[in-house]
This record gives structure tokens, C-alpha cells and sequence, in this order.
């Protein structure tokens, strides 16, 4: 084999469409666009655009906001930490934190911390280390002989400055 020899398969590469070649090539005259006006221009770019009237996007009222500094907890009831304890995935007698949880197959990955819901029943004494907990969660834990430590929140990260 040489390199003059080399092809490439038939079919890979197609011939490029000409355009505005007549109106016996199919697409003569407007070339596919349609016909007059901006979008049969280049260099086109109307998506908000309404004639000039006040885009919809832009009457409606601004709402809320998108906190950038706002932490991502792992979620868990206290249903699911008995059945993990019921299943033998969870040591009663280990301390429960986000690594003993992701280890338990409960967690995909701990995020910015786990924090607990009351929701279901628990009767197995556990101490659990957690980000945080809801009322209902801290009384089911500590009625069952159990202990919940609030981890101190993390740090916060960083601002991130542009440098002088």
C-alpha cells in the first residue's frame, strides 16, 4: 500500500449542496430559505425578538434567586437508617457519618453534609454524626436510647477574586 493509494469508502465523503443554482437544481431562487426578509438574511439572530413589542421575557416580573453559597445536604429519615441497621448494613455500634453511609450503599456520595428526618421509626440506640436533623428526628433518635451530634458547619469557601 502507498499513500497515494489511499481512498476514503465510497459514500464518505457526500458532495456539498449548491445552492442558488437555478430553479431546475431544486433549490434555486432562495436557496431553501423561504423567501424575503431578515431570515433569509446571514448573520441572523431573533429569539426573543417580537416585532418590537416588549418580549415576553422581559414584561414578566424577576422572581427569587439562585443563593450560590446555599450547602447541598444528603437527605436520610431515620426509617431508613433502622432498615439499614434491620439489614446488617449499618454497624449499631460503629458511629454512623456520611463515610459509614456511603459505605452502606444508603448514600450515592455525601455532598455538603447528611442531614436527618424524622420520618418512620427507629429502636436501635445509634450515635449519629450529621450536618443537622430535624426536631422530629433528634427526639425519635434520643427516645430510642441513641445520641445525635451536630457537626459544626464547614468552612466557607473562598471568594474567587480576579487578580490585582
Amino acid at each position: 500500500m502507498r499513500l497515494n493509494d489511499l481512498r476514503d469508502n465510497p459514500g464518505a465523503n457526500k458532495p456539498k449542496r449548491r445552492l442558488g443554482r437555478g430553479i431546475g437544481s431544486g433549490r434555486g431562487k432562495t436557496a431553501g430559505r423561504g423567501v424575503k426578509g431578515q431570515k433569509s438574511r446571514s448573520g441572523v439572530a431573533i429569539k426573543g425578538f417580537e416585532g418590537g413589542q416588549m418580549p415576553l421575557h422581559r414584561r414578566l416580573p424577576k422572581r427569587g434567586f439562585n443563593n450560590i453559597f446555599a450547602r447541598d445536604y444528603n437527605i436520610v429519615s431515620v426509617g431508613k437508617l433502622q432498615a439499614a441497621v434491620d439489614a446488617g448494613r449499618i454497624d449499631p455500634s460503629a458511629p454512623v457519618t456520611a463515610e459509614t453511609l456511603v459505605a452502606a450503599g444508603i448514600l450515592r456520595r455525601a455532598k455538603d453534609g447528611v442531614r436527618v428526618l424524622g420520618d418512620g421509626d427507629v429502636w436501635t440506640a445509634l450515635t449519629v454524626s450529621v450536618a443537622g436533623a430535624s426536631k422530629g428526628a433528634r427526639e425519635a433518635i434520643e427516645k430510642a436510647g441513641g445520641t445525635l451530634n451536630v457537626l459544626a458547619p464547614p468552612a466557607p469557601k473562598p471568594a474567587q477574586d480576579a487578580k490585582a
